[in-house]
């Protein structure tokens, strides 16, 4: 059985996801979990340190599929790379198409609060230097490039996939995701 925190993060994925921080109100998260107010408190200092919590939390399942795709020796080095990012395709649809909660609370919030943005830009960064890795091993292998760069790479396929999933929460349809995929893919295969 879950743990009271526990339950209160998992709660907080969907609902950030969902309302975005400043509209996520303490007493929505309550009667979500039927969790008293005093409760929430023991397990969290304020609400912000509740959503970086749950950024953290989020950070764990991006992992999940990192591990998952990047790790998938069987395929080669590119199309691992491509298969995060249809992972993430994948959990956009099931949630409805709210896109990426660290893209949302990003554009809600670095401009306006220095911690939420430097821990995103921590994030985005794991995640360009997992997949970074993984087209360096594309570069060796002859799938992109010899003089590309493979960190400048993944953080423009980052770029492009945080663009798209923008548009893909306002349209509730997977086409500018798809459409990035298949773009972005084809010209690094076309171009080595």
């Amino acid at each position: 059985m879950a743990t009271t925190r526990e339950r209160l993060l998992e709660a907080g994925l969907r609902l950030l996801l969902e309302h975005g921080y400043n509209d996520l109100g303490i007493q929505v998260l309550l009667k979500e979990t039927g969790i008293p107010k005093g409760s929430f408190y023991h397990h969290f200092a304020s609400k912000e340190e509740f959503a970086l919590q749950v950024v953290d939390r989020y950070m764990e399942e991006v992992h999940q599929g990192l591990d998952l795709s990047l790790g998938d020796t069987r395929l080669a080095p590119l199309a691992r790379a491509r298969r995060f990012f249809e992972l993430s395709r994948e959990k956009y649809r099931r949630d409805g198409y709210m896109g990426c909660m660290l893209g949302g609370l990003g554009q809600e919030l670095s401009g306006v609060n220095a911690t939420f943005a430097a821990r995103i830009e921590a994030c985005f960064g794991e995640i360009s230097g997992r997949i970074a890795s993984c087209l360096e091993e594309a570069r060796h292998r002859g799938e992109i490039p010899q003089d590309a760069d493979p960190r400048e790479l993944a953080n423009l396929l980052l770029n492009c996939w945080e663009g798209a999933a923008l548009r893909s929460r306002l349209l509730r349809d997977p086409a500018p995701l798809d459409r990035m995929l298949d773009f972005t893919f084809s010209a690094a295969t076309r171009a080595s």
